[in-house]
């Protein structure tokens, strides 16, 4: 007797097609080579209830099920585990910093490690309480629910002649040759408005990038004009998003002279550095801020007073210090 798989995804969209194009539910099983009651389960859950099908939304309550079903194991049934993880939360560090530390801690101890995911999913699990307040509240961004990353789809299509960050220089990832840049926008509010952020990995050094329009020509343009001025050996490289802004790409790599590799599709975490500046100009904009109302002036203060902030992981030097010093090397 063959074992049970339950719906993907796919499957789950493709029915989402069938019931659009009028198919009956027999005619769907037929087409997914799938048992006619197997179907009937899944849409009829939301027909019960008087909703329409969704696939996203059966997916999240198959994944809940199936999570509750298996609650019991890896992190709640290890209290070393547990321990280590809520320790780590409490000194703010990110589930993909624990996971990563776990793994380097005990490279030969599968039952002391866990992934990312893994660690999202037993916090978002937790029973409603204090305990899950507490935990969450860690976390950088205190969402109440959290979609699953596996199955997370960039909708936004692809940018022509992306290059992976897979395919980026070791030197990039260890910091030791500075000259490599991550980028990104902060979004006004409504999304009418943008402020470009542009990040030195090994300096912190910050350039904010005041934007008239958010289009690609537009922040082309505009982050190439800013990065001209640099001297050539702090000009290597930049990670970015997949973000369509940046589907100029090529003409900003011919301008600049520096390569733009891209990240994988909901992964900031590959642009950490970027994401946690973001943050702290966010102090400054927070979220709603129209940036068209803010003159340049304006914006290139706020980047002076965070370029000269001392920072812990730079030896409580300042960007700007850490900058100047490499530059006489």
């Amino acid at each position: 007797m063959n074992k049970y798989q339950r719906l993907s995804n796919d499957e789950r969209e493709q029915i989402v097609s069938f019931l659009s194009q009028g198919k009956s539910l027999r005619q769907i099983a037929l087409c997914l080579t799938r048992n006619v009651s197997t179907v009937s389960r899944e849409v009829g859950h939301f027909r019960k209830t008087g909703t329409v099908y969704k696939a996203w939304l059966a997916q999240v309550c198959s994944e809940y099920l199936s999570t509750k079903r298996n609650f019991g194991s890896r992190i709640a049934n290890n209290p070393k585990l547990h321990s280590f993880i809520v320790e780590k939360l409490k000194l703010r560090w990110s589930p993909v910093q624990i996971s990563q530390e776990l793994r380097s801690r005990h490279p030969n101890n599968k039952c002391m490690q866990a992934s990312h995911e893994t660690i999202y999913t037993y916090l978002y699990m937790l029973p409603k309480g204090e305990l899950k307040k507490e935990l969450i509240g860690y976390l950088r961004q205190k969402k109440k629910l959290r979609k699953n990353r596996k199955q997370s789809k960039d909708s936004r299509g692809k940018i022509p002649g992306m290059i992976s960050i897979h395919e980026r220089p070791k030197e990039v990832e260890d910091r030791i040759i500075p000259g490599h840049w991550e980028g990104d926008l902060i979004m006004g509010k409504d999304h009418k408005s943008a402020l470009g952020t542009i990040v030195e990995r090994t300096t912190r050094a910050l350039i904010l990038v005041p934007l008239k329009a958010k289009d690609a020509k537009s922040v082309r343009k505009t982050f190439a004009k800013e990065l001209k001025t640099l001297p050539s050996q702090m000009k290597r490289s930049m990670t970015y998003d997949r973000g369509k802004e940046m589907a100029e790409h090529k003409l900003f790599t011919k301008e600049t002279k520096m390569q733009v590799f891209f990240c994988d599709p909901h992964s900031p975490w590959q642009r950490g550095t970027n994401e946690n500046t973001n943050m702290l100009i966010r102090d400054f904009f927070p979220k709603q801020t129209d940036f068209s109302k803010f003159t340049r002036k304006e914006i290139k203060y706020v980047q002076k007073l965070l370029n000269e902030r001392p920072r812990k992981t730079l030896g409580f030097k300042t960007p700007k210090e850490k900058f100047k010093e490499l530059l006489l090397r």
